[in-house]
């Protein structure tokens, strides 16, 4: 029996964690860590701090927009997990210590390089994070960044807007919508170093005994790579702490965008993202004044993935 068409009300009365069934090798114990109840418990709260905006749950640190224009791109880092409070994503680990949490990037647009390297090969600057509307169950991020070099014309531009939710049910999603312009005309080559993605942290790995899973039931890189899918995922059970606390993190593409049915990049280390270039037969361009609209939503979860239903959550997503 199919389930009903999912609102985005729906979404936020799914039951509190503690009633998540959990099935599988990877089941966790339904002890979820609670903090102390305080000023700020039970509902989201944030601050800016110059470049970085802190996003906070229950007076604990949630994530971080980081935009400080000395760094090669802004990202989001830590991702804590709803039942460990451990970050679910890494702000650095080997190989490739460049990747950054949840970040958008890409390399070889025109003749720069906005994914790695020192800034100098090209640097994706923000204009300065805003802070928007904050209530108890979101709070939303706003910023606007120019891709260039140092002291030349600026080649892209994006306008992003970020979603923070803290949802009944143990899940944390953090929703981008980007409108990408080109500011010159931009040929885009074929690249593996592209374009929304997520650098998970390191015990989720399949490289330190955790899974790969995408939504057609493929696990690991050998399966997944290359492969279409409405979302990716990594998950274990959590590393150095007590108790069988199993968490994850997944990335969602939404079907609109104009790749939506890029294959998937992915790495058993740890790292995933719907690339649209690294597969492409010829170079793509946007002429200058064009832009387009992408659309991702990065969850942190307890439990697997089918305890905490991801499909549904996708699913209940683009129908928003």
């Amino acid at each position: 029996m199919s389930k009903p068409r999912a609102t985005r009300r729906d979404f936020l009365r799914i039951p509190l964690v503690s009633a998540i069934p959990l099935a599988g090798p990877l089941a966790a114990s339904s002890a979820v860590a609670q903090p102390n109840a305080e000023p700020g418990a039970g509902k989201l709260t944030a601050y800016q701090d110059g470049p970085q905006i802190w996003v906070r749950w229950a007076n604990a640190p949630l994530t971080v927009y980081r935009a400080h224009p000395t760094q090669k791109y802004p990202y989001l880092y830590p991702f804590a997990g709803p039942a460990s409070g451990l970050s679910v994503t890494a702000e650095s680990s080997a190989p490739y210590p460049h990747h950054r949490s949840i970040f958008f990037a890409c390399d070889r647009v025109n003749d720069g390089n906005y994914w790695q390297g020192p800034i100098e090969l090209g640097q994706i600057v923000s204009k300065g994070p805003k802070l928007g509307s904050v209530d108890p169950d979101s709070v939303e991020i706003l910023d606007e960044c120019e891709w260039r070099k140092p002291g030349q014309a600026t080649v892209m531009s994006d306008a992003r807007r970020i979603v923070v939710r803290v949802v009944r049910g143990g899940l944390r999603c953090i929703d981008v919508t980007m409108v990408w312009s080109a500011v010159q005309d931009v040929t885009i080559g074929k690249t593996n170093h592209a374009l929304f993605a997520v650098r998970a942290a390191a015990d989720l790995a399949p490289a330190a005994g955790g899974r790969l899973e995408n939504s057609q039931a493929k696990f690991g890189e050998r399966e997944t790579f290359g492969q279409a899918a409405n979302w990716c995922t990594f998950y274990n059970k959590r590393a150095g702490i007590a108790g069988d606390i199993v968490e994850g993190v997944a990335l969602l593409n939404h079907p609109l965008n104009p790749w939506k049915d890029a294959p998937w990049f992915t790495r058993d280390y740890g790292f995933i993202s719907p690339n649209p270039f690294n597969f492409a037969e010829k170079p793509w361009g946007l002429g200058a004044g064009k832009s387009l609209q992408l659309r991702y939503r990065v969850v942190a979860y307890f439990g697997t993935p089918a305890a905490a239903d991801l499909e549904w959550v996708y699913k209940a997503w683009v129908r928003e």
